[in-house]
């Protein structure tokens, strides 16, 4: 049995296309005010065609990554760091 990408679930992020802001907000899960402030601040590439804005699948990922490296780093379990009671 197979499954299809809907509209309000998007597949995963695919090189041979192009996303509208739309997608990237649904892929993203942020808002159409947070995704064009990273547009305009430059933390997430897009592409015009036309009066078109589209985002390329590698702008996603490298936003995700972006966002990877700016997460604090978390302490790993069990090294002694956690508070005794």
């Amino acid at each position: 049995m197979t499954t299809q990408a809907t509209a309000t679930q998007p597949g995963p992020v695919n090189d041979l296309e192009l996303y509208e802001i739309p997608d990237a907000m649904r892929l993203l899960k942020l808002s159409r005010t947070v995704i064009y402030e990273q547009l305009r601040t430059g933390r997430l590439r897009s592409v015009c065609q036309g009066r078109r804005r589209l985002i390329p699948p590698s702008a996603i990922r490298d936003y995700i990554t972006l966002l990877e490296s700016e997460a604090p780093a978390r302490p790993a379990a069990g090294d002694g760091n956690e508070a005794s009671n």
